[in-house]
């Protein structure tokens, strides 16, 4: 590991600035092994070693949660082979010293307890809390001690034990007790969906009118179900809930977060604007939470002229949904979901406390039930 002030003064405060931003602590630059001069989550090689920085925190892992769109692509490329599965990962661990999925160019979050945080970390973390890091793999310095022994490869949650680096500029969240590990994991792995979706609906509420119809993509999933719940209470009109399979239409049916419930091909663009509209679409905001690429072009078939299409799929090509937006002569608003509100883990979480449905589907997919 370098010597932590990369280029600052002795005590790691990056020329004496105290947030080590000149120099580069503070958001990782000391921790990049190649290419020189990018950011942690551009580059190809991290430098995962345990010994911290004043700035720094180190997690002991207990689970890694990978995000959808990257282990939909890990386990359709390897036939479904759950072991082949896991010795990808380990393999992408061991020479990124990161998880972060070549491929779909995303990673997950994780799970740990607070080994040791540096004198000068900002994140107000101690040794022993048991964390949630709301910041991508793709960036997060990450070793892995078991060979991920506990892990069968079926499912985006990872056992593990090994090592990861907090820098000031992360985020992490404390867990809390009355939610099983399992559940908060999930929850928080996409925690920014419903405070994105909320400041979006909010926004064009408050504009006047009976609220906006809003329209979801991937809605019987976990950002989905999230995003509906929150919709809803930002003063959405109507919810419509888009899903690709029977089983999806009814699990979302008995949850009851959405008005409408249709089925298509999120690939599909013209079934898709067909099922919003006849649901009560054109809708005035669409949120995209599938984990399958190629659903750019129907978000923004689908969206009423002057609407805003929120994308929060990691499967998401941006040249597409840009062109594909010009091509139709769409005249959208289209935003993407960087991950990040302030306050998102506190609000997810309340949203499962406080909404049944959000609950349902939660368990439903994770086979954990939240503590009473």
């Amino acid at each position: 590991m370098t010597d932590g002030t990369a280029g600052g003064t002795a005590d790691g405060t990056a020329d004496g600035t105290g947030d080590g931003t000149a120099g580069g602590t503070a958001i990782g630059l000391h921790r990049v092994l190649e290419p020189a001069g990018v950011l942690p989550q551009a580059a190809h090689r991290l430098d995962a070693d345990p010994r911290i920085g004043p700035d720094e925190v180190r997690v002991a892992v207990e689970r890694l949660n990978l995000d959808a769109a990257s282990y939909r692509q890990l386990h359709t490329a390897h036939g479904g082979d759950a072991a082949a599965v896991r010795a990808e990962v380990l393999r992408i661990i061991g020479e990124r010293g990161k998880m972060h999925n070549p491929v779909t160019g995303s990673g997950g979050m994780l799970v740990g307890v607070v080994d040791e945080a540096g004198p000068r970390s900002p994140l107000g973390l101690r040794p022993g809390d048991r964390v949630a890091t709301l910041v991508s793999l793709t960036l997060t310095p990450l070793a892995v001690t078991d060979g991920l022994a506990g892990w069968d490869g079926r499912s985006e949650q990872v056992p593990a034990r090994g090592h990861a680096i907090l820098f000031a500029r992360s985020i992490a969240a404390v867990l809390p007790d009355d939610v099983p590990v399992p559940l908060a994991l999930s929850v928080l792995d996409v925690c920014g969906a419903p405070a994105l979706t909320r400041r979006v609906v909010e926004s064009r509420a408050a504009s006047g009118g009976d609220g906006p119809v809003v329209a979801v993509l991937g809605a019987a999933g976990k950002s989905g179900c999230l995003a509906l719940a929150a919709a809803r209470r930002a003063g959405a009109s109507r919810l419509v809930g888009l899903v690709p399979t029977a089983a999806e239409a009814a699990r979302l049916e008995a949850s009851g977060l959405a008005d409408a419930v249709v089925r298509a091909d999120a690939r599909d663009p013209v079934a898709v604007s067909r099922e919003v509209a006849a649901a009560g679409g054109p809708a005035d905001v669409t949120v995209v939470c599938v984990d399958v690429p190629g659903c750019e072009h129907g978000a923004i078939l689908a969206t009423a002229q002057g609407g805003s299409v929120v994308f929060f799929s990691m499967a998401t090509s941006f040249p597409a949904a840009a062109l594909g937006a010009e091509g139709l002569a769409a005249d959208v608003t289209m935003l993407i979901g960087n991950g990040y509100v302030p306050g998102h883990a506190q609000y997810a979480l309340d949203l499962l406390r406080d909404e049944p449905g959000v609950r349902m589907v939660f368990t439903a997919r994770t086979g954990a039930e939240p503590a009473q």
